[in-house]
């Protein structure tokens, strides 16, 4: 089980790098994506992939206590996630409200990786 939560932490942490791809570029050129076509199919897979990320830190958490990660903190690591993956398409969100949650869940998720490959 942690071998998948390891593989899946890696997959958000390499969605994290993308928001902030995206982000930087919507703002670099202020454009914007078709919201059913670019933002929702993107923001639908990455909600997947976290939700069963999730499920599967909270089972290893409540088996395996850690003294540094909480459940708390995957909860909201994860809606740090879901927001993030919709407002890195668009150029007016707060950039350092956007900072702040993109280096948040860098942080827990490289904790997390920190933990599993101990």
């Amino acid at each position: 089980m942690s071998e998948e939560i390891l593989d899946l932490t890696k997959k958000l942490l390499n969605y994290n790098h993308l928001f902030m791809n995206y982000y930087e570029e919507a703002r670099e050129k202020g454009t914007s994506h078709d919201f059913h076509e670019v933002i929702k199919p993107f923001a639908d897979e990455v909600k997947k992939a976290a939700q069963e990320w999730g499920t599967l830190m909270k089972n290893w958490l409540v088996k395996n206590p850690q003294k540094h990660l909480h459940l708390k903190q995957i909860d909201t690591t994860l809606d740090h996630i879901d927001q993030l993956s919709i407002q890195a398409f668009f150029p007016k969100t707060s950039r350092s409200r956007f900072l702040n949650a993109n280096r948040t869940v860098e942080y827990f998720l490289l904790e997390i990786v920190k933990e599993l490959e101990k």
